[in-house]
């Protein structure tokens, strides 16, 4: 490949587009053979409602590191993208949008029309988010992308629902669900968003039907106790031990209801008593259930009181609360009220308080599912990442409830199931039918129904390679490697696509799960469009290009922890690309064609040169450790510390001795080193930022093909001396002190200062004296004394270095009596900072009233004015004299 120039500024935006299309039309994202096996992954499916979120760019930033990594080590590489049908998300859209522009309901143009109004609408808007993931650097193969109701999937679907169905692990019951009054259906549990709120705790006074005298319950919700069909107390309580089977008479409504023992009762809550209310509390239920209650409903699917409540039926549940508390209070029975925080489920789409509601419903029967699931993943074929991640998984297993898989909408998969008019059976079906299977009756209707959408995605490893057909990608491919997902939908989807993997494939759907944080915002808070701190990605992109925002996303990643975003984090990123950008173009108009990477004579290799290359070995093998493991932030920190600190600040500045020399040996092995050096930083990068990489990689001499299908860099070949690096790093500590006191001390880089170096080793002072060349050329000593028990000269900056002491004097060099007043005034202002804030926080007031991230702030301020007066007050102590 020919050489070229590189522009004299990084541009994103004219590299980035340019740099995806070449990648896809070249077919360099789809598998190809590499020798060492396949690795596969499938993209968490976001939404086709939507535009890109920083948890979607994390994500997808995460899956692409692995599959690049992978696809440079040689792996045959799959990652499948897809979008998720997201049905009460699209549905309530489309709905919006048609109430808006046109001013009708989904019920004005009946099921089948608005159904194609949603295809249609998939059709104008559903590329959005997945051009934004192109956007992205994503090396996905999108020919084969998915979505969750393509025919292929949607026919994944009915086999499971029919061999669940046909298995009796799916039924049809009356149980709890979270049902929404306003969009009128069931909700999953990741539909449910729960905010604190203040709320008011009733303690409400049920007398005991004998007029012996009467308990006492607490309860957030008065208006539901029409519903009540018993008063629990704890089995060990002996407060009510001798109420326990008595009956009281239920306050408004004049029914009568027992009294029991059940532990699930909380003793140090409220009053010890809890009002059983099966219909309207997933709790209750069980209880209920326990203890054979029949389960009273007394609110409707719009959240109104039913006839069960009497003079209050009709009204709105927040309305009834108020009257109804009225009354009780009115009637004697309210006995006192609390306020109390509390956190109330909300329905993530439109806001509304969810209600727990029993009703009729689809369910699949966890148990069998679950305990297959947990089995396999303790034999050890379930990795997380972190590994803590496997107790919660556990947990939540040991513990699951039946799944309602039912939804009052019409975008999604319809359940297929038919009911029979004239012998009233139901007909489960993979085909659809038009008679029934019991008795051939004509007279036959699909359930209005669909399915949860987590049913579909909980399919998406397998059913994306073809799944029930045994396809060629289906037997190469699954099991996946990899899942990259929040940590927030472990139970949600993670889980699900467990229990369904064992189930239907007899394998677990991938090895191992990696479980990053969520995006917060600099302070710490959730990101929300309510808060109005949420970010676009499209904007950081547009700002500063898909690199930086993918290295400041991978860089601070800590597997399992959330992520603070923050513009200056952005910034940083972008500058480390700039940094890399800027050493490329010195590399390049100091190298020519004949230049190579690989010509490397170990035996004329300068000091320098021996350092840089034994600590690319070392960077190479650090890396490559941390991404088997996938622990991404490790690795990205190991390459720009390596790239920014040891490569461009140190290396090619000693580089520029040789290539400016007049040694024509020295210069061409110099060459060398940096195309080996710069070329390995640029593979070790490009899962991070593969876009400026491959740029760069296009300019290089002697460099064939594209980067994404370059080899992973080996340190095998790399010469290793420890000695080296023991040497040089001497030499840049030295330096790096003397130009801190230059710095600080405002002395022109042209002035040659003296340096006096103190160290009582021996092995240290033969370190300094093979680097000392390096030291008056780096610093401009006009002289470097070395020495064993040199007394600190008067008047001398001093700085401390492992093994050594570094005296700088300073007569001559600055205005003394003005640094020494200038010090001075520093003193007084510092010292007057401390004061200010040890008195602010020691106001016990501010403390405890203040928000703790301002506590904090200041505790960190506080600290650090005063190591900068310990450094003042020490650099004035070595001026006197």
């Amino acid at each position: 490949m020919s050489q070229r120039t590189l522009s004299t500024v990084y541009d994103p935006k004219s590299v980035e587009s340019r740099i995806y299309e070449v990648w896809e039309r070249g077919g360099h994202f789809a598998p190809r053979d590499g020798g060492r096996g396949t690795f596969s992954i499938v993209m968490p499916p976001p939404n086709v409602t939507g535009v890109l979120h920083l948890g979607h760019a994390l994500d997808t930033t995460l899956q692409d590191i692995a599959t690049r990594f992978r696809r440079m080590q040689g792996y045959s590489t799959l990652w499948i993208p897809g979008t998720d049908h997201a049905g009460i998300a699209t549905q309530a859209r489309v709905e919006q949008a048609l109430r808006e522009e046109e001013g009708k309901s989904r019920y004005d143009l009946g099921r089948d029309a608005f159904v194609q109004r949603v295809w249609a609408w998939k059709a104008q808007y559903g590329g959005t988010i997945t051009s934004q993931i192109r956007s992205l650097g994503a090396s996905c193969d999108w020919s084969r992308e998915r979505f969750t109701m393509d025919p292929g999937l949607s026919r994944a679907v009915r086999e499971v629902f029919v061999r669940l169905y046909e298995e009796g692990l799916i039924y049809r019951g009356n149980r709890i669900i979270n049902w929404c009054p306003r969009c009128r259906t069931a909700l999953s549990d990741i539909e449910v968003e729960h905010i604190e709120e203040p709320g008011v705790l009733y303690h409400v006074r049920y007398p005991l039907e004998d007029g012996s005298g009467h308990l006492v319950i607490a309860t957030t919700r008065p208006e539901t106790m029409f519903a009540d069909v018993a008063v629990a107390v704890h089995p060990d309580d002996h407060r009510y031990a001798a109420m326990v089977g008595k009956t009281l008479r239920l306050p408004l409504a004049n029914r009568a209801i027992p009294v029991i023992a059940d532990s699930y009762v909380e003793r140090d809550f409220g009053t010890g008593c809890l009002k059983i209310t099966p219909a309207h509390d997933p709790n209750d239920f069980e209880v209920g259930e326990r203890h054979g209650l029949p389960a009273l409903v007394c609110l409707d699917q719009e959240g109104r009181l039913t006839d069960l409540a009497g003079r209050f039926a009709g009204l709105s549940r927040e309305e009834a609360r108020e009257r109804v508390v009225a009354a009780l209070r009115e009637e004697g029975f309210l006995v006192k009220e609390e306020p109390l925080d509390h956190a109330v489920g909300h329905c993530e789409r439109c806001g509304t308080v969810i209600e727990p509601y029993l009703s009729e419903q689809w369910f699949v029967r966890m148990e069998p599912l679950a305990r297959d699931a947990l089995e396999r993943a303790r034999r050890g074929e379930l990795r997380f990442l972190p590994d803590r991640f496997m107790k919660v998984f556990e947990q939540w297993l040991t513990n699951v409830r039946d799944w309602c898989i039912s939804r009052q909408l019409w975008w999604g998969h319809r359940i297929p199931a038919w009911y029979c008019a004239s012998c009233g059976q139901v007909s489960v079906s993979r085909d659809d039918l038009d008679h029934c299977l019991h008795c051939g009756s004509a007279d036959v209707t699909q359930d209005e129904d669909v399915l949860d959408t987590w049913f579909s995605s909980a399919l998406w490893p397998f059913s994306t390679m073809g799944w029930p057909e045994d396809t060629p990608d289906l037997a190469r491919f699954y099991p996946t490697s990899l899942l990259v997902t929040g940590y927030d939908i472990l139970f949600f989807w993670v889980a699900r696509m467990v229990f369904m993997g064992v189930h239907f494939t007899g394998r677990m759907p991938f090895g191992t799960v990696l479980l990053h944080g969520l995006l917060r915002d600099a302070k710490g808070q959730k990101m929300s469009k309510s808060k109005g701190n949420g970010i676009d990605p499209m904007d950081v992109i547009d700002k500063y290009g898909a690199d930086a925002l993918r290295f400041m996303l991978a860089s601070n990643t800590v597997l399992g922890n959330d992520l603070r975003f923050s513009w200056e984090k952005v910034e940083g990123a972008r500058n480390f690309l700039n940094k890399l950008w800027n050493a490329a173009r010195f590399v390049l108009m100091n190298v020519d064609e004949e230049s190579s990477p690989q010509a490397l004579d170990p035996q004329s290799l300068d000091l320098a040169d021996r350092f840089i290359l034994h600590r690319l070995g070392e960077t190479i093998r650090r890396v490559t450790s941390a991404l088997e493991v996938y622990d991404v932030g490790e690795a990205a920190r190991a390459v720009y510390e390596f790239t920014w600190d040891e490569f461009c600040d140190w290396y090619i500045e000693f580089a520029k001795i040789n290539l400016y020399g007049d040694r024509e040996d020295k210069k061409r092995q110099t060459q060398a080193v940096l195309l080996t050096v710069l070329s390995r930083v640029l593979a070790l990068l490009h899962p991070y930022i593969p876009f400026v990489t491959e740029e760069i990689w296009q300019a290089l001499p002697n460099t064939t093909g594209m980067l994404i299908d370059a080899e992973w860099p080996e340190a095998a070949d790399l010469p290793q001396d420890e000695a080296a690096v023991e040497q040089m790093r001497l030499a840049m500590d030295v330096i790096r002190a003397v130009r801190n006191v230059r710095s600080e001390l405002q002395i022109p880089p042209r002035t040659a200062v003296p340096v006096v170096i103190a160290c009582d080793s021996e092995r240290v002072r033969d370190v300094v004296h093979r680097v000392r060349d390096m030291i008056v050329r780096f610093c401009n000593a006009e002289r470097v004394e070395v020495g064993a028990g040199i007394e600190a000269p008067k008047q001398a900056a001093v700085q401390v270095v492992t093994g050594a002491k570094i005296y700088i004097p300073l007569a001559g060099l600055i205005d003394m009596d003005a640094e020494r007043e200038r010090l001075k005034k520093e003193v007084n202002r510092l010292k007057a900072e401390v004061e200010r804030l040890e008195k602010k926080l020691a106001n016990d007031n501010f403390v405890r009233r203040a928000p703790q991230e301002v506590v904090a702030q200041e505790r960190e301020k506080l600290a650090d004015y005063r190591a900068k007066l310990l450094a003042v007050e020490e650099r004035l102590a070595s001026l006197e004299g």
